[in-house]
């Protein structure tokens, strides 16, 4: 998801979570829920895609460029929904996500009203995904602030995301929580042990593989979360300038990704999360990201 707020950039593991690295659990059958079944596929934000174009030629072009599917947003009328996923059908293309966020009203939000808020968006988002035919609603569970402290954005958005599971489970469709810059889940040895304790295979993780290259590396994180991810974000970072670059452009070690996702054994959606841009850029992401499935 599109970062908003800034990061610390010295970060350490907490005591907490390195002592709950031993207690991270067998994934059982929650594995079968996590990354699909099939080959890697390469998918699209709909922001990248030119807004000046009706929904279904948006969905044509990402075809044409050789995207195998598109994350969408939430829709709050089930008409428009369903008209989503009729679109996306007659293109010949699938909406696999739905990128909910939470920045707006945070799980973790010390106002009760704003919290609720929060916890009937997503309620609403998971509904939107199943009429779009999406099975995954992207979500950033908790902010950090001076107002929020780190237990409290822990347990309070654990207990609203333990609130829903029934109703993910009545859709068939994943919670996955994202990694951020909202100084939350500073680790993927706490980003494993905050999907566990849920103990659901409808919560999972989206990573971001972008995200971590500031304070990780990506393949570390993905070597740790294992079965757990749910979608891949695809974004590229420059460490020197501290700025978001075209895929293969910046930092991020993507023949050790890959590797990580192979070993790991992840299969399903890899998604471009960049900015916005015609049918050559298109297709020139999409040439990127074959040669990142391919190792190079």
């Amino acid at each position: 998801m599109a970062i908003r707020m800034t990061r610390r950039e010295a970060i350490g593991a907490t005591a907490a979570a390195a002592l709950a690295m031993g207690g991270i659990m067998s994934m059982g059958s929650a594995e079968a829920a996590s990354a699909g079944s099939g080959e890697l596929k390469k998918a699209v934000v709909m922001s990248m895609l030119p807004d000046s174009m009706p929904v279904e030629d948006r969905f044509k072009l990402a075809r044409d460029c050789g995207f195998d599917g598109v994350e969408s947003y939430p829709e709050s009328d089930p008409k428009a929904a369903e008209g989503l996923r009729a679109a996306a059908e007659r293109a010949g293309i699938r909406i696999h996500s739905l990128m909910y966020g939470g920045w707006d009203a945070p799980l973790s939000s010390p106002d009760p009203q704003v919290a609720q808020r929060g916890v009937d968006g997503i309620r609403s988002a998971l509904r939107s995904a199943r009429l779009q035919g999406a099975d995954t609603v992207l979500v950033v569970p908790a902010i950090v602030n001076e107002s929020t402290r780190y237990i409290e954005a822990y347990e309070r958005s654990q207990k609203h995301l333990r609130s829903l599971l029934p109703d993910a489970e009545e859709q068939k469709v994943v919670i996955a929580v994202e990694d951020v810059w909202n100084n939350f889940l500073l680790s993927p040895i706490e980003f494993a042990r905050y999907i566990d304790e849920l103990k659901s295979p409808y919560v999972r993780a989206y990573f971001d593989v972008g995200n971590v290259v500031a304070f990780g590396w990506p393949q570390d994180w993905i070597l740790t979360l294992g079965k757990r991810i749910r979608r891949v974000h695809l974004k590229d970072f420059k460490k020197g300038p501290r700025a978001f670059v075209n895929l293969r452009d910046g930092d991020v070690n993507w023949p050790a990704v890959r590797r990580a996702l192979a070993t790991v054994g992840y299969s399903g959606f890899m998604t471009a999360e960049l900015g916005g841009g015609d049918r050559a850029y298109l297709t020139d992401v999409a040439a990127r990201i074959d040669k990142i499935i391919a190792g190079e």
